[in-house]
């Protein structure tokens, strides 16, 4: 379930690796959140132009179609660490020990196999779009202000490569956990029942009311 996972850290070396990508991870997700304000900008803009001036931005749903895959694939490694993505805890949530750590090492490997299928698909598919030989490198652009489409194609596999090694750490993690049978792994989301979770809520309003009273 979003919203109801705790990643811990520690010393060793697979935490320091986890908490150096979740940086680049950070990075990511402020670039989709920055694109996303962008668009609105750029919606704002192009409203008022259409009604104050009789002239829309040229270009917007051009420009839309660029930062799509800012906003829709840039964040999806962030949430990943963070247990930020939908799923269903019926039985995961049941589960300890072991019996768990198997079940999250086995789904895990279901989607970091999906994910190599689809960075070499869409790298393919960048492939196809970028040509050095062609003006702005670009063999397609966009309908009506003509803007190469190759930057936003070589994005999708960018984010999924991201997301593959995120995922390679919490298969080392899950397997390592189910070795040691670790009651408290690191670098993988745990998740909370909703009493922990309240507390945990808390405390965060809570730190912020104090420096802001500081």
């Amino acid at each position: 379930m979003a919203g109801s996972a705790l990643v811990l850290t520690d010393n060793s070396g697979l935490s320091r690796i986890d908490q150096k990508l979740y940086r680049v991870e950070t990075l990511l997700a402020l670039l989709s959140g920055l694109a996303v304000f962008s668009l609105m900008v750029l919606a704002v803009v192009s409203v008022s132009g259409r009604n104050l001036f009789g002239q829309p931005l040229p270009g917007y749903v051009d420009w839309i179609e660029q930062a799509m895959p800012l906003i829709a694939f840039m964040g999806i490694a962030y949430a990943q660490r963070d247990g930020g993505h939908i799923r269903m805890d019926m039985l995961v949530g049941a589960l300890r020990g072991r019996a768990l750590y198997l079940v999250e090492l086995i789904t895990t490997l279901a989607i970091l196999a999906l994910m190599l299928l689809l960075v070499w698909g869409s790298w393919s598919h960048f492939q196809r779009s970028f040509d050095f030989g062609a003006p702005l490198w670009s063999r397609d652009s966009s309908m009506d202000i003509a803007l190469p489409l190759w930057p936003a194609k070589l994005l999708v596999p960018v984010a999924f490569s991201v997301l593959c090694l995120r995922l390679v750490i919490q298969v080392i993690a899950y397997v390592r956990a189910f070795l040691r049978n670790d009651p408290m792994p690191v670098a993988v989301p745990l998740v909370v029942d909703a009493a922990t979770q309240a507390a945990m809520e808390a405390e965060h309003v809570s730190g912020h009311d104090d420096a802001e009273a500081q």
